[in-house]
């Protein structure tokens, strides 16, 4: 059930933190909810894996979404900013996961 919640939580944070609306500051704070989840997942590298291909879904999502609008069209520029937002996103999460993972040599 912990772990249940835990993924639960995860998603919630990932699409916040996937929306547009957010200040820097909320982002910060949703990035830091995020990452105190998936060091609750820190010895259970099976799920951190879990996790990250889905964040690595949603990335890919991301790029599909940025190359269905037009050049020089607003929903353009603003899928650019996300898509950095969400790549930054994942690159955080992999070095994480990493450090997690690389420290017992998993």
């Amino acid at each position: 059930m912990y772990g249940y919640v835990t993924r639960a939580n995860i998603d919630r944070y990932l699409n916040v933190l996937y929306s547009t609306d957010l200040t820097s500051h909320e982002r910060q704070t949703v990035t830091r909810l995020l990452l105190g989840e998936f060091d609750k997942l820190r010895h259970d590298p099976a799920q951190l894996e879990v996790c990250r291909k889905a964040s690595r879904e949603r990335v890919n999502h991301a790029r599909r979404l940025r190359e269905s609008y037009a050049l020089g069209t607003t929903e353009r520029e603003a899928s650019d900013r996300l898509l950095v937002d969400v790549e930054s996103l994942q690159s955080l999460l992999d070095a994480f996961i990493m450090a997690c993972t690389g420290s017992r040599g998993i």
